[in-house]
């Protein structure tokens, strides 16, 4: 959404918004419109929303429009030769790592997961590579120690906006350099699944606390508890308490701790199924959490 609203702003005409399909949102399951296709709607700009940028008649239209450039942030689908081939000058993707580092569709997420203490982003040339192209501009960004993958991304997100529209700028004036990504240094950042999120809590205390932030806002940390599944927000280090087992729960009177393979940590908020988040004290009381029991 930065990225479009910084474009919108910009010198340059954006004369056609590419978002996914209208999709079902909603008690009412009513068909809805991203939040990038309502912005183009408010704007009055054509929305394009082809289940594949290979329909033909998606392509068709893009070579109707003839754009000079096809800017794009988070699209996540594989665009092939001939539609990379249609702009004047391609297509450019701003991507939230410093490539090579961090290929894919879950660098943020990633960072945060593997400690990485500092990141940044990058737009590039798309190709037929994943996110292989050249490189015409970056920025860094410090991850701080309570970061979650969302708190990062809200950053990047700005930033990067600023950054996507420095190198539509170079393009156009004709004055872009793009540089070629080293071979060294090369990491993948797959999507993170429902499956990658569920914390183990016999992974010592920096695993567990990188999983949970890493996780957060989507797709959401969880464990079980009596069975049932319960979603856990960021946790904070205790050094008070080293005594828990890995999973072990002990209720005090302002706070509920958890044991890893190493320190213990409290809990911040939780999500029980069908419920609203609570603070994880609140959540106790009404569950009625006695100590020994453990989350799974």
């Amino acid at each position: 959404m930065p990225a479009l609203e910084a474009l919108l702003a910009s010198r340059h005409e954006v004369v056609a918004v590419l978002t996914r399909p209208d999709a079902p949102a909603g008690r009412g399951r009513h068909l809805s419109r991203s939040p990038v296709g309502e912005v183009a709607d408010a704007h009055g700009i054509e929305v394009l929303t082809p289940r594949r940028p290979s329909e033909p008649e998606f392509q068709a239209r893009l070579a109707e429009i003839t754009p000079d450039l096809v800017p794009v942030v988070a699209y996540g689908a594989l665009i092939p030769t001939s539609v990379l081939e249609i702009p004047k000058h391609g297509w450019i993707n701003l991507h939230f790592s410093l490539l090579p580092a961090w290929r894919g569709a879950a660098p943020v997420q990633h960072a945060v997961l593997h400690g990485d203490e500092v990141t940044g982003a990058a737009v590039f040339q798309i190709e037929e590579g994943l996110d292989t192209g050249p490189v015409f501009g970056t920025l860094t960004e410090p991850i701080r120690p309570t970061d979650t993958a969302g708190d990062l991304l809200n950053r990047l997100a700005a930033a990067g906006a600023e950054l996507l529209v420095a190198s539509v700028d170079a393009i156009a004036d004709g004055v872009a350099t793009p540089m070629p990504q080293p071979a060294e240094g090369v990491s993948y950042a797959p999507k993170v699944t429902v499956e990658d999120a569920h914390v183990n809590w016999a992974a010592p205390a920096f695993a567990v606390d990188r999983r949970i932030r890493a996780c957060t806002p989507a797709p959401g940390a969880w464990t079980t508890f009596r069975g049932d599944r319960l979603k856990v927000g960021p946790v904070r280090p205790v050094a008070d308490v080293t005594d828990l087992a890995p999973g072990a729960l002990r209720v005090e009177r302002r706070r509920v701790l958890v044991g890893t393979a190493t320190s213990t940590v409290e809990l911040g908020d939780v999500q029980p199924h069908g419920k609203r988040p609570m603070a994880a004290a609140d959540w106790a009381r009404g569950v009625r959490l006695s100590d020994g029991e453990v989350l799974g």
